[in-house]
Parts: structure tokens; C-alpha cells; sequence
């Protein structure tokens, strides 16, 4: 068959029953603990835990997911049981879920969502590589641009009617204020039992073969010189990549004046569903363009808008704005701009590396971001209660800003 011939099936072939069951899974993943994202803010405020302690809360969270990324990435590479630690994964997040949910303090809302985010990096890795090789490589941004969309359909959603309800639970008779948000978690489990059903079964591993030869830190010490290049760039943009649950909290804290805690943290969980609109709607156009363009340079262009964003969030505080139209802006230039790096990252391993080690690669990249976004969220969080947040965002996009010149540098 000619080059263009197989070209062409590789292109109507990409959307395959593994494609759309990760993406059903994610969707339902994500409807699951996003809701806990938009919430979680007006949470503990209501609960009186500063800013500062959301950040720390936040970053370990992070830290934990990305730590766990590399090892899952070596253990599916060494033992091959991808798709039982994906399951496993998608398991612990209602458990997260429940433990907020029973939080009367920072100490358990901690723990659960570490626990959500030790789940989130044992599946992530696993479930891309899986994904990765269920199609050919001339497909990859489209395939992961449908996957990264289906996730955040589940992302707006979830928020979405987490906002509603809440705001139709704050009439009911409750014996604290914070009653309403703990009704939300609790209805938020329910997506996330349903997330480990829908990978059970409709999803199959392309590939299950162990390596049992496979040696931790000899396979790291052997990878490319251009891959560690490109995670080094990753890394510094990660360290002012913060947490977008920092950027809820920066709306609500803005809009309070003039609405009061309650609607603005609603106001604020709408501005993140739009947030994830914009993802979902520029996912699958992202992949594409990429197919055809090049992936690093897209997502050289897509980390340029991560520093728009927490350049945006700083002047926000500067003006003390409070027009939801422009804070609309900010959030529509974070939904630009995750879209291409979610949907980016990965794809741009698999192209740098072998795909004996590809699943190993890819928790690596989770746990460089990872550990970058510990450091990015805690330090926002904690310069923004003890300078400001303008001060905060500003540190954020100097960082964004020598990542996204060093990422465009990675060249053959």
C-alpha cells in the first residue's frame, strides 16, 4: 500500500473502542474530582483555611501524583499490568472524595485529596501510554486531542452542576455553612465509582508485554539528552504553573466585595467551567494542528498563553477587578492554554523516546510537572498571603515565561 494510502487509514482509524472508552473514563473521572476543584475554595473559606494553606494543600496533592507517576510508569513498563493500576487509580478518587467530604479541617481535606491525587498519578501515565498505542503515530494529537476534550466535558459538567446544586442547596436547612459544599462531595462520588466501571469494561491494553530486565535508574540515566532537555524546560515552566484552583480562589476573592463569599464562589466555579469549555472546544483543533504543523511548536505557542494567564491574574489584582467579563478573559486564556498542554506533553515524549520505556517517560514528565507544580502552588500560595497576589502571579510568569524560551530551544 502507498505511504499516502496508509496515511489516510491511520487517519480514519484513530477513533477506536480504547480511544473512546479512556475518553468516557476521564470524562467521569474528571466530573468526579473537578467537582472538588471549584468547590474546594469556597470550602474553606467558609471553614476559615487561608489562601495559603489551599496553595500547601494544593502542592503536596501535586507533589504526591507526580512522585507516584514515575514509579507506576516503571512498574507497568517492568510488570505490565497497565490496565489493573489504571483501575486501582480511578478507585481511589471517590475514597479522596469521601475523606474531604467528612473534613472538618485542613488535616483531612489534606489527606483526601492526596489520596485523590496519589489515584491521579498511578492511572495517568498508564492510561496515556495505553492510549498512545492504540493508534499510529500519525494520529496521536488527534487521538489525544478527542481524549484531553472528553476529560474536560466531564470538567464542565462536573463543576457545572456542583455550582448549581450548591447554590440551591444554601437554602436548606443546614447547622454551618459549610453543609452545602459537603453535600456537593458526597453527590460527587457517584461519577467517580462510574469511572472504574467504564475503563473496566470498555477499555483494552494494545500492549501487555513485561520487561522484567528493566532497571529504574539505568533506564533513566539512558534516556535521550533531548528528552532531558525538554523536561528540564517543563520543569521551570511547572514551578510557575500554579495550581487553577488559586486562580478560583483570585475571582472569588475579587468578586467578594461586590457579591458577597457565597455567589462569588459560585460566579468564580462558572468562570472554571468555562475555563474547561474553552479546553474542551480547542482539544481535538489543538491535536490536529498539531498532526500537521509539529507538536513542539504548538505547544511552545500554547505555553506562551500559560504566561498571558498569570500575567492577566496579576494586572487582575493590580485594578482590583471586579468585572466578570474580563476575569471571563483570564480564565479563557487558561483554557487555551492547558488545552495544548495536556493534550501536547505526552505526545511530544513519545516522540523524543523508545517505546520499550515510553509508559517509564511519560511518569517522568508527570513527575517533573508535579514536583514543579508543588513548588508553583505552595509558592503562590504563600507569597500571595504574605506579600500579595500580585506580587504571587507576577513570580508565576517569570517562571512560564524562561520555561516556555528554554522549551523552544529543544531542537533535534
Amino acid at each position: 500500500m502507498p505511504e499516502n494510502d496508509i496515511q489516510v487509514a491511520d487517519a480514519k482509524g484513530w477513533f477506536n473502542r480504547t480511544v473512546a472508552g479512556a475518553g468516557i473514563t476521564s470524562a467521569l473521572g474528571d466530573f468526579c474530582y473537578e467537582t472538588t476543584t471549584v468547590i474546594l475554595p469556597g470550602f474553606l473559606a467558609v471553614l476559615g483555611i487561608p489562601a495559603a494553606m489551599l496553595g500547601l494543600i494544593e502542592g503536596i496533592a501535586d507533589a504526591v501524583a507526580s512522585f507516584t507517576k514515575m514509579v507506576s510508569g516503571y512498574i507497568a513498563d517492568k510488570l505490565g499490568h497497565r490496565k489493573l493500576l489504571v483501575l486501582i487509580g480511578y478507585g481511589l478518587t471517590p475514597v479522596g472524595q469521601i475523606l474531604i467530604a467528612l473534613s472538618s479541617g485542613w488535616l483531612l481535606i489534606l489527606l483526601g485529596r492526596m489520596v485523590s491525587w496519589f489515584g491521579k498519578g498511578l492511572r495517568g501515565p498508564l492510561r496515556d501510554a495505553i492510549v498512545i498505542q492504540a493508534v499510529s503515530p500519525a494520529t496521536r494529537g488527534r487521538a489525544f486531542g478527542f481524549h484531553r476534550a472528553a476529560d474536560s466535558v466531564g470538567a464542565v459538567l462536573g463543576p457545572l452542576l456542583g455550582v448549581a446544586l450548591l447554590g440551591l442547596a444554601q437554602d436548606w436547612h443546614w447547622e454551618d455553612a459549610a453543609g452545602p459544599f459537603r453535600f456537593v462531595l458526597w453527590l460527587s462520588v457517584i461519577p467517580g465509582v462510574l469511572a472504574v466501571l467504564a475503563f473496566l469494561w470498555l477499555v483494552k491494553d494494545p500492549q501487555h508485554s513485561p520487561n522484567p530486565a528493566l532497571k529504574f535508574f539505568s533506564t533513566l540515566r539512558g534516556l535521550p539528552v533531548r528528552f532531558k532537555r525538554y523536561l528540564g524546560a517543563v520543569g521551570v515552566f511547572g514551578i510557575g504553573d500554579f495550581s487553577h484552583a488559586l486562580l478560583i480562589l483570585a475571582a472569588t476573592t475579587l468578586l467578594t466585595p461586590s457579591m458577597g463569599v457565597v455567589q462569588a464562589a459560585q460566579v468564580a466555579g462558572l468562570l472554571y467551567v468555562w475555563r474547561n469549555v474553552v479546553q474542551v472546544t480547542v482539544s481535538w483543533p489543538v491535536g490536529w494542528l498539531a498532526d500537521h504543523v509539529g507538536h513542539l511548536p504548538i505547544l511552545v505557542a500554547g505555553y506562551f498563553l500559560g504566561v498571558a494567564t498569570a500575567v492577566s491574574a496579576a494586572l487582575a489584582f493590580w485594578f482590583t477587578v471586579d468585572s466578570v467579563a474580563v476575569l471571563a478573559g483570564i480564565f479563557f486564556l487558561a483554557g487555551l492554554y492547558v488545552a495544548v498542554q495536556e493534550a501536547l506533553e505526552s505526545t511530544v515524549t513519545a516522540d523524543m523516546v523508545r517505546a520499550e520505556t515510553m509508559t517509564m517517560s511519560i511518569g517522568a514528565l508527570g513527575t517533573v510537572n508535579g514536583t514543579a507544580k508543588f513548588v508553583s502552588s505552595t509558592t503562590v500560595g504563600v507569597v500571595w498571603t504574605a506579600v500579595s497576589p500580585e506580587f504571587a502571579f507576577t513570580l508565576a510568569a517569570g517562571f512560564m515565561l524562561i520555561g516556555t524560551l528554554l522549551i523552544s530551544r529543544v531542537r533535534d
